[in-house]
């Protein structure tokens, strides 16, 4: 059960009488759903990052109070309510206050059930917070060239988020995998080609040596003790002959969480996706798009073997070389997601449904339709760039509530 430990404001001018028995039908009701613990305000210090605090306005004229504690209360700043004792009235002066001050504040009031759900929201936010919190993404080579709008800010992004991009050398990578023999990777190979719904293109030799970058990537991921991974994976073609799509389905089936082309925004979004969600994202290409139906059809040549319900073994779309993944996603609810701008401080996120596993020549291996919830055209007027993020689920309220929570804009 979720404890919540409620920092409790009251005025000096409240008569003795304890805050759970002014406020017992609120709070009984409250703990039917959770481990309801009172702290008053000035014992905020004995509480630490770990717990999970919602400011309970008790009274009136306690505006003041709240202000003085500021620096020492969390944010985003959650105020609950009932009302009695002139609080909802002290809770709308706050909540006012602090959104001057550029502040997120939300009060929660009124129906039981819908403090409830939004109680859940906040808490599954905080858990996905500390959970992104001093994360290590390894940028393993560079952005590829032709990602002009996915560059992401470093220093601003650490304050805004808390983690941490790490620029690592492509040599690091090439180093490794000089050093990985055919028989270090000869039996993981083998059980990889038995899990395959069929091996195509894809021969032994290519993909001997993709389990070699695969064994090479994952060792510096542990050197760096790297939580994701972005790689410029076009550039090891011409140096390594293979491709990185083995590699990244592989440690994304690890929990390593990996993205391509040195996408910036795309590695972020895919950790929050977990973070959030507990689902690990697919990162897409869209590749065409129907206004009329409200469709879109997302691809790419590698997706995590752990969410599709079969996959097969192909060669990389654009290069023909290298082992790709070709996955076949269950039909059913979807959420597609993206966290852009170089502070990743904007989103889009839209529920929808995935109606179809496409096999088109000219498009890249894995390749699912889906029908947008939100208007499509979004694409055409206003994207956050290329690649998007689909996640198995309908999670557009978690994932909503999480970004604006965090102060981004929402994009539509």
């Amino acid at each position: 059960m979720i404890t919540i430990h409620l920092i409790t404001f009251t005025s000096a001018l409240q008569k003795q009488t304890s805050t759970y028995k002014l406020h017992e039908v609120l709070l009984s009701e409250l703990e039917k759903f959770f481990t309801v613990k009172i702290v008053d305000y000035k014992n905020i210090n004995s509480l630490n990052e770990n717990d999970f605090k919602i400011l309970f306005i008790a009274t009136g004229g306690v505006e003041k109070l709240v202000v003085q504690c500021l620096e020492s209360l969390p944010h985003p700043m959650i105020l609950l309510t009932d009302g009695l004792q002139n609080s909802l009235a002290a809770s709308l002066e706050i909540s006012y206050w602090l959104q001057s001050k550029g502040m997120k504040a939300e009060i929660l009031h009124g129906e039981v059930q819908t403090i409830v759900q939004r109680i859940n929201l906040h808490y599954n936010n905080f858990k996905a917070q500390k959970a992104i919190s001093g994360k290590r993404i390894g940028v393993l080579g560079t952005p590829s060239s032709w990602l002009i709008a996915s560059g992401v800010d470093y220093l601003l992004t650490k304050r805004r988020w808390k983690i941490e991009y790490m620029d690592i050398p492509l040599e690091t990578v090439t180093k490794r995998y000089e050093l990985i023999t055919e028989d270090e990777v000869g039996e993981q190979t083998a059980t990889i080609a038995k899990k395959a719904l069929a091996c195509r293109e894809a021969t032994s030799a290519d993909m001997i040596k993709a389990m070699r970058l695969y064994k090479a990537i994952k060792k510096v991921c542990e050197e760096e003790k790297l939580d994701a991974i972005t790689l410029s994976c076009f550039k090891l073609i011409d140096q390594l002959g293979t491709t990185g799509c083995l590699a990244l389905s592989l440690l994304n089936d690890e929990g390593i969480l990996a993205g391509c082309e040195g996408d910036l925004q795309a590695i972020f979004t895919l950790l929050a996706v977990k973070a959030t969600t507990d689902q690990t994202g697919f990162m897409a290409n869209p590749a065409q798009l129907n206004i009329k139906k409200n469709e879109i059809l997302f691809a790419h040549c590698t997706v995590s073997t752990n969410i599709v319900e079969k996959f097969i073994l192909r060669n990389h779309f654009e290069s023909e070389s290298g082992v790709a993944i070709q996955g076949i996603l269950p039909t059913g609810e979807v959420t597609v997601v993206k966290c852009g701008g170089e502070c990743l401080d904007e989103y889009f996120v839209s529920s929808g449904m995935l109606i179809e596993n496409t096999n088109y020549v000219n498009v890249c291996r894995t390749q699912v339709r889906v029908k947008l919830d939100h208007p499509a055209d979004y694409f055409l007027r206003n994207p956050l760039g290329n690649h998007h993020i689909v996640v198995m689920g309908n999670h557009e309220d978690a994932l909503n509530s999480f970004f604006a929570s965090n102060g981004c804009k929402r994009v539509e």
